[in-house]
């Protein structure tokens, strides 16, 4: 076992995997976080925390997962490039796995330019890569990157994030690859609206055997009205968003948008389950968080 927890747990299981994404909020009531475990306590096996999204500044990642974690709920701590340099990470993660928590999913992190703080230096002194590189040697060779043994090493399950849908596509199952080889033991994907180009990405990764090496989770975001799906299919960045589904959200009534959100929502989680290669899935209900276990509830009584 590389960690001691629920998400590892379940993907050595072999049965569908839930996480859902878990926004720290912006000021330091401990009561946001303590309400948000209560929506998701008993519906996924671990919550992802966020760290400073979009370059906001929010409550810190450590500190949230360890009240979700006091809450019953596994957190999963990301922890970007963006903020920290290499000793910082490496500090950060000793520091988390003696606190408990036994996930970590390792991100670049958005540029400091996109958010409350454009004016901040980000410090990048590693990428996501090298991230995993050296929490892999931290866990299984116990060492840090100078090469100095540790006295115990932090026991995690190591993840990393994927877009299947990014330009030019022929890098995206290379990049992949290379995740997986620096250490990577779960992948979380940008959210999967395209199903046909997901699809055809799954195929590269199950040619490759890449999917045997780790486990994939499919992002899934539900809209919560028109404007966010023009939105993201206009300005996020790395986003697809067939246009179908923006006529098919913008084409109900306005009483009835929350409802076809979910509905597209569950159809998307009903096709990607028949994916092979798929182990599970990551919902980001962005700040919708109380929509997780419903979404949960009605995609499970679907295949019962």
């Amino acid at each position: 076992m590389k960690s001691a927890g629920n998400l590892e747990k379940a993907l050595c299981s072999g049965r569908f995997v839930i996480t859902a994404e878990c926004g720290p909020p912006r000021g330091a009531d401990p009561g946001v976080m303590k309400k948000k475990a209560s929506l998701l306590r008993g519906f996924v096996d671990a919550a992802n925390v966020t760290d400073n999204q979009t370059s906001v500044v929010r409550m810190s990642s450590m500190a949230a997962c360890l009240l979700l974690l006091q809450e019953g709920v596994e957190p999963v701590l990301q922890m970007t490039a963006r903020d920290r340099n290499r000793i910082a990470l490496q500090s950060d993660l000793l520091g988390a796995a003696s606190l408990g928590i036994s996930n970590v999913l390792c991100l670049s992190g958005d540029h400091p330019k996109f958010g409350d703080h454009p004016e901040a230096k980000g410090v990048f002194d590693i990428d996501s890569i090298q991230m995993l590189q050296a929490f892999k040697g931290m866990r299984d060779d116990g060492r840090l990157l100078s090469g100095r043994e540790l006295t115990v090493s932090p026991k995690v399950l190591i993840g990393a994030v994927e877009n299947p849908f990014s330009t030019p596509l022929e890098f995206r199952v290379p990049r992949l690859a290379k995740k997986i080889a620096a250490g990577a033991d779960f992948i979380q994907t940008q959210s999967v609206f395209n199903l046909e180009r997901f699809s055809a990405w799954m195929k590269d990764v199950r040619e490759r055997g890449l999917h045997e090496k780790t486990a994939i989770l499919a992002g899934i975001t539900p809209f919560k009205s028109a404007k966010m799906a023009e939105y993201m299919a206009k300005k996020v960045p790395g986003m697809d968003v067939p246009q179908e589904l923006i006529d098919r959200i913008k084409g109900v009534k306005p009483e009835s948008v929350r409802e076809e959100g979910i509905k597209i929502c569950l159809e998307i989680i009903e096709q990607v389950r028949q994916i092979p290669g798929v182990r599970g899935i990551h919902i980001m209900a962005i700040e919708w968080e109380e929509m997780v276990s419903e979404i949960v509830k009605r995609s499970s009584a679907m295949v019962q």
